[in-house]
């Protein structure tokens, strides 16, 4: 039996030049792409990008109006005018109200 020879190094050099010069070969060999496939795949690449880009927008736009009805919202919550119960300023109006949440309660809870 044989014992196993390890490649030298002008013999691993020699097989890595025909290996790559095989992949070259087989990369050369290879048809030229179809130009009405290109532009179809290029239209398609235009298409999704400005759909994306569109999305992007809507999105954007989204955010501004949510951003401005906070900011609305928070104005109106600042505003003194807009609180829709007065105050009571006497024991009988504090009493009248405590007496409408009592109501209010029991008749919450049957």
């Amino acid at each position: 039996m044989v014992a196993y020879k390890s490649p030298d190094f002008n013999e691993r050099t020699a097989l890595a030049r025909a290996a790559r010069e095989k992949a070259l070969d087989q990369l050369r060999s290879r048809p030229a792409p179809d130009e009405a496939l290109l532009a179809e795949r290029r239209a398609a690449r235009i298409a999704r990008e400005e759909a994306a880009e569109e999305k992007r927008r809507a999105k954007r736009l989204a955010e501004e109006q949510a951003r401005e009805a906070r900011r609305a919202e928070a104005a109106l919550a600042d505003d003194p005018k807009t609180h829709a119960a007065p105050v009571p300023r006497n024991e009988a109006e504090l009493k009248i109200a405590r007496d409408a949440r009592y109501a209010a309660r029991k008749n919450r809870k049957g």
